[in-house]
């Protein structure tokens, strides 16, 4: 478990931290970052993306997630999510609803940790099953 790991953890949550500055927000100005955490122990990290037709927008949560499964990688033990306006972490940046189904795919909802931080010192920490009860996947099939 990453939370059991505070080594680990801290290197997630500055790694999502420094990604901030990647952040391409120029309508909204929500800034969004995640280090996601893959069983082999790479670290992939993303930021959002927005663009001018909006529905194009890519989420940090996905950007990582897409990068890793990209180059192979679809098995992940947890993410770190950071986000504010204009970059400042005042408040927990949960998922949306796209993105928790993304997770969905690859993930054990059971174990996989979703930890949203403020700063190393501050962050909750949930399963994808606590933040998306019944979600659906492979497994429904």
């Amino acid at each position: 478990m990453i939370s059991e790991n505070k080594e680990l953890l801290k290197e997630m949550i500055q790694s999502a931290i420094n990604m901030l500055a990647y952040s391409y927000t120029p309508y909204s100005n929500f800034k969004v970052a995640a280090a996601l955490h893959s069983k082999n122990g790479t670290i992939y990290t993303g930021c959002n993306i927005e663009n001018a037709a909006y529905t194009p927008t890519n989420c940090a949560e996905r950007t990582a997630f897409f990068k890793a499964v990209s180059e192979g990688v679809k098995e992940f033990d947890g993410i770190v999510i950071v986000g504010g306006k204009d970059g400042k972490l005042e408040d927990y940046c949960p998922p949306c609803g796209v993105c928790r189904q993304v997770m969905m795919e690859f993930c054990n909802p059971k174990t996989f940790q979703v930890i949203l931080a403020k700063s190393v010192d501050e962050y909750k920490v949930y399963t994808l099953e606590e933040i998306l009860p019944m979600g659906f996947g492979p497994s429904n099939l």
